[in-house]
């Protein structure tokens, strides 16, 4: 019997079950997907509103306005901007055009709440230049039922638009511009995939040289994506998710379904050509880049996990479907894949590319990097010292990186152009600053002087302006103040005016008379918050993630040194990929380099969760490497043999799933949103920094330069468990260099 046949690696039995029932995993498999479908399409997934994604102060906010407005807290808003270049607001043909919108839009039943610049006392829906002007309404209902008629609303608008040469008059709004955003980036996503899957599909070709060794790991990477974009509608019952979650599925489940499959398919080939029998090849695969495949996905889910941590609903969203895709792609390659191999057998091979099998060798290992690892270990100081200076030099810009919060400014799509209009005609006033403010009698004599003083001193102060308005709830509990703010909503003037509004103005007003409880909520608010809830949950999120990858990587290798250093090289792949997106985002580099847009900072969100994402995917590389070192030096090879045969064997591989990586997420960087760009940029270079500079290049290095110092376990740590390394096959012996 196979000594792999006596073993008690789990993943070594899942595939051994799974190669010997492959009707059973194969069938039950696609069942799972199937059924995964039908529940998620039964259930229904239930995504996040915006109210649920404030923090702090502006949720406070909230939930005082909706005790005292519950009627308003699902009323959404619409507007019919109507400008023109020439003519003024008092010109009797912009008067007629108004009117004209008015009377069109009284017309529908779904109407309610229907405001007209033309009408006494709503003079603030008449821009400052007097060239453009507004009319608000509220169309009846949720957002799910206003989004089933607000396109006949759009065709009367529009024809009412034709009737008024020289006019501009659109629509938009919390329905129609949402509607009408959400299809256009649903449509974008969809050709982003139109791209991704073939363009994945030909790599494979190349990696493989086979058609069939090239659909596998790719169907499966698509069906775990499917299971988990319908799975997910389980969770959202508890925990509404991301409206965006099912692109990072895609980003995510794609990258490591891919990955997996692929360590673990080229493993199995290698094994075939070196003479084993398709059944010893499957349980050789299946013990070393298997059990690698479910270290690395474990690790991979620790990372995730780490997002809890943000308190950010969003993220939280983001993170389970994640780790759902993950864990997915993990027992899919550990249990369909081998099951598949195991009935295929050499017939994988089908379909073969004539001329690609001339460009590999066929112990497997890379031409190329064989030749860049032979001059590392010769000369591993000099390697180790400009690999590593390259990173660091890379890193540096990072230690000025400043986040910002992207505005409608940084998304290029026609879908926003009405709403990037109104934001330049009335600056500030469409989405203004909301006090919301809490008594017993918001009537009273000392609350209505203290709001009559608020006004008075935001308007002296310069930063904020008319028009004031201020509302009082039925039972007189709740009164709200709607100040708007200088500058543009997440811009540094709006936020200097929110500060002054903040510290200043309410608590030498509102604050002074007694029992009253206030809070400020708003656009600029919100952003304000949320920026201060990041910055606050990044350092635990970055060190529950550092320290339980040491952890488990300590576990498996039982080297303190091999864990330390897998966090110190990941350290630099994520450092150099902060540093890159600092040059050419918040530099500007970017702009005038590649055509990227630029607003001077990095999303408030990307530090955090590229972090996560990369430390996670990193994991991969790392882990797949050094099993294969560990397999030879436990055989019994010298360190400086297992390296150079670890590193060999594995760097052709390493690189065809980082350009799987890098091709995914590159295709997010030419879509037209900023934090997208930035998103698949980041990710991108890190990838590929990751999979070259350092993992064949300062990785051997290192481990050359260490000896056996790399294996290093305190005899303090000899009580850790042993988990097993599975025999590796012979290989040819490589000398000591």
């Amino acid at each position: 019997m196979s000594p792999l046949k006596q073993s008690h690696n789990v993943a070594a039995r899942m595939g051994r079950w799974s190669a010997n029932h492959w009707k059973t995993a194969v069938f039950g498999w696609l069942a799972f997907v199937i059924a995964s479908v039908f529940l998620g399409n039964a259930v229904g997934t239930k995504y996040l509103e915006p109210a649920d994604l404030a923090v702090g102060e502006a949720r406070t906010a909230d939930k005082i306005i909706e005790s005292g407005f519950p009627a308003t807290a699902d009323e959404q808003d619409e507007i019919v901007l109507i400008q023109s270049k020439s003519l003024e607001a008092d010109d009797p043909a912009f008067e007629a055009a108004i009117a004209d919108v008015v009377r069109t839009l009284d017309s529908f039943p779904q109407v309610r709440k229907l405001d007209s610049p033309l009408e006494a006392g709503h003079a603030n829906l008449i821009s400052t230049d007097g060239h453009s002007a507004m009319v608000q309404f509220s169309p009846h209902g949720t957002y799910d039922e206003a989004v089933e008629y607000i396109e006949s609303l759009e065709t009367a608008v529009a024809t009412v638009e034709a009737r008024h040469p020289g006019f501009e008059i659109d629509e938009l709004g919390s329905v129609s511009t949402e509607k009408a955003v959400d299809e256009a980036f649903g449509s974008m996503f969809g050709k982003a995939a139109l791209i991704v899957l073939p363009l994945t599909l030909v790599i494979l070709l190349f990696v493989f040289g086979s058609a069939i060794a090239a659909l596998v790991p790719l169907l499966l990477a698509i069906t775990a994506v499917i299971a988990t974009t319908s799975l997910v509608a389980l969770p959202s019952q508890l925990f509404a998710v991301d409206e965006s979650i099912a692109e990072v599925i895609l980003l995510i489940g794609l990258a490591v379904g891919i990955d997996y499959s692929l360590f673990y398919l080229r493993r199995e080939r290698e094994e075939r050509a070196a003479g084993r029998s398709e059944h010893a090849a499957l349980e050789a695969a299946a013990a070393t880049s298997g059990r690698a495949v479910l270290i690395s996905g474990i690790t991979v889910l620790i990372a995730m996990a780490g997002l809890f941590l943000s308190g950010d609903k969003s993220i939280m969203s983001i993170s389970i479907g994640t780790m759902m895709v993950v864990a997915i792609a993990m027992i899919g390659s550990l249990t369909v894949l081998p099951a598949i191999l195991a009935k295929l057998g050499d017939r994988v091979e089908k379909g073969r590319v004539p001329f690609l099998h001339r460009l590999r060798r066929h112990d497997g290992e890379s031409r190329f990097w064989g030749a860049i690892l032979d001059r590392v270990l010769r000369r591993p100081a000099v390697w180790a010292i400009a690999s590593a200076a390259v990173l660091i030099a890379l890193t540096v810009p990072a230690f000025s990186l400043k986040t910002t919060t992207s505005g409608i400014d940084d998304i290029s799509i026609p879908e926003i152009q009405p709403l990037k209009k109104l934001e330049k005609a009335f600056p500030g006033g469409y989405d203004p600053a909301v006090v919301a403010i809490e008594a017993e009698d918001v009537r009273a004599e000392p609350v209505r002087e203290a709001i009559a003083e608020l006004e008075r001193r935001a308007l002296a102060s310069g930063q904020m302006k008319t028009p004031i308005e201020v509302e009082a709830s039925r039972d007189n509990t709740v009164a709200t103040v709607e100040i708007p703010l200088a500058g543009k909503a997440t811009h540094a003037a709006a936020q200097g005016a929110l500060a002054t509004l903040r510290q200043e103005l309410l608590p030498q007003t509102i604050g002074k008379v007694q029992g009253v409880e206030y809070a400020v909520t708003g656009t600029t608010a919100l952003d304000k918050d949320w920026k201060a809830s990041m910055l606050k949950a990044t350092p635990l999120v970055f060190g529950f993630v550092l320290i339980f990858a040491f952890i488990v990587l300590l576990v498996s290798f039982r080297s303190l040194v091999v864990a330390f250093k897998a966090i110190v090289l990941n350290l630099l792949s994520v450092g150099a990929a902060y540093g890159l997106l600092v040059i050419l985002f918040q530099w500007g580099w970017g702009e005038s380099l590649l055509g990227f847009e630029s607003n001077g900072g990095i999303a408030t969100w990307l530090p955090m969760f590229l972090f996560v994402i990369l430390f996670g995917l990193s994991m991969d590389y790392h882990v797949f490497i050094l099993s294969r070192v560990r397999e030879a030096y436990d055989r019994g090879l010298s360190n400086d043999a297992a390296v150079a045969y670890g590193i060999k064997s594995t760097a052709g591989v390493v690189t065809s799933a980082a350009i799987v990586m890098v091709a995914t997420f590159s295709v997010f960087a030419l879509l037209p949103m900023l934090d997208l760009k930035e998103l698949g940029v980041g990710l991108a270079a890190a990838v590929l920094i990751d999979a070259t500079l350092v993992r064949a290049v300062l990785l051997p290095a290192t481990m050359k330069l260490l000896g056996e110092r790399n294996w290093y376990l305190p005899s303090w740590l000899e009580w850790l468990p042993r988990l097993e390394h599975e025999p590796a096959p012979e290989a040819p012996p490589v000398p000591a260099t």
